[in-house]
């Protein structure tokens, strides 16, 4: 369907469907500029793809094995975590003082990846994305969150785990919490 302005016969501009025509043109224009312009997210190669893939394995797998050296060289010094409690948002220095503690008596978690999407950045240098895991405790969960490259390498700028809360039990877990002592979660710094 073409959409033109109409302007009564006779006002300047007027002329009918020979005065559209440049219109429709100039708005077609623009609007193939404006769609190359709007740059979706880059189709990065399979190595790039498997290289993200890599990272976020390895920190499953040294977060299990209770790896706290391994499990936090994944990280960015800028990272932060989010945990599955509204008040749970750690910077990196945060998390390693929570964590290690763990880690050193050998107690780590199990997340099982089930299946992840990754996009990147046009430019390619930062990706982003989503995982379904297991979890013995806590059943499904989800991670999400951002890498970026530096060198040869894809750190972890941000980590979330959740726990998908199916929407025909949404508004039970919504009145619990509600119902539930809670501090707020702490300031932002």
């Amino acid at each position: 369907m073409t959409y033109a302005l109409r302007q009564p016969a006779g006002s300047p501009g007027g002329g009918g469907a020979r005065a559209r025509r440049p219109l429709c043109g100039l708005l077609c224009a623009a609007l193939s500029l404006a769609a190359l312009l709007a740059a979706p997210p880059a189709r990065a190669a399979p190595a790039e793809v498997a290289a993200v893939n890599a990272t976020l394995n390895r920190l499953h797998e040294a977060a299990s094995r209770a790896d706290g050296a391994a499990y936090f060289a994944l990280f960015a010094p800028e990272a932060v975590f989010l945990g599955t409690d509204a008040g749970e948002r750690w910077s990196l220095s945060e998390f390693k003082a929570y964590a290690m503690p763990y880690f050193a008596k050998g107690k780590g978690w199990t997340y099982v990846p089930r299946s992840r999407h990754v996009q990147f950045s046009p430019k390619g240098d930062v990706a982003w994305f989503d995982e379904i895991l297991d979890n013995a405790s806590y059943g499904v969960c989800r991670g999400s969150g951002v890498l970026r490259k530096a060198g040869d390498a894809w750190l972890v700028c941000q980590y979330h785990l959740t726990i998908p809360v199916p929407n025909e039990l949404a508004g039970a877990v919504v009145r619990m919490i509600r119902e539930r002592p809670s501090p707020s979660p702490a300031p932002q710094k």
